[in-house]
């Protein structure tokens, strides 16, 4: 019973896409029972054949994607955080999808699509300003800076939406100063808003 239910519904779907209904438009998405993504497109092949062809795009539930990593413990300098100045994290507490690499603390984009990216990055006992960015392919988008002289902790945090493509990699580096003793309780987080 539930099938045809659902079997209905795909054809209202189909039907309301084909007539141009004022229901959906043509980027629309609609989810059914929260297992596919049903996308309609009034021009899908982009050959102009026809304005009355449309098409239908199902995406699997397992287009989810989303991570947030967290250092639990101080930083302590190695020779290979020493070289790179990456920011590495110790912990994930989430990883759909499995796309952030907690050991290089880099994040690959598994397809194209629009995603969201904060981080926060603490400093303690440090005098020195520092600057952290967003990496992109090896090229900062965003930074974020922490330099007050007369506090014990603080952090540099920003948040910025990317379009990427598949296999762009995302990372934070220290661009500027240490975080010799600090960075615990630091954060980078990011999911896939929607893909393109």
């Amino acid at each position: 019973m539930l099938r045809l239910l659902a079997l209905a519904l795909l054809l209202l779907l189909l039907a309301a896409c084909g007539s141009g209904s004022a229901g959906l438009n043509d980027t629309e998405p609609v989810v059914l029972e929260g297992k596919c993504l049903v996308v309609c497109d009034s021009n899908p092949s982009g050959d102009g054949a026809g304005a009355a062809s449309f098409g239908i795009s199902v995406r699997a539930a397992g287009a989810k994607v989303a991570f947030s990593a967290v250092r639990g413990t101080n930083h302590e300098p190695s020779e290979m955080s020493n070289k790179s100045m990456t920011i590495y994290f110790d912990q994930v507490l989430v990883n759909i999808g499995n796309h952030f690499d907690l050991k290089a603390s880099v994040f690959t984009a598994p397809r194209r699509g629009i995603y969201s990216f904060s981080f926060h990055v603490v400093k303690v006992y440090n005098r020195q300003t520092i600057q952290v960015n967003l990496m992109h392919n090896e090229y900062p988008i965003i930074s974020a800076f922490a330099g007050d002289q007369d506090v014990t902790r603080e952090a540099a945090s920003n948040g910025v939406l990317l379009h990427l493509e598949r296999e762009d990699r995302l990372y934070l580096k220290l661009e500027r100063g240490n975080l010799m003793g600090g960075w615990k309780y630091s954060t980078f987080s990011g999911f896939l808003v929607f893909p393109l």
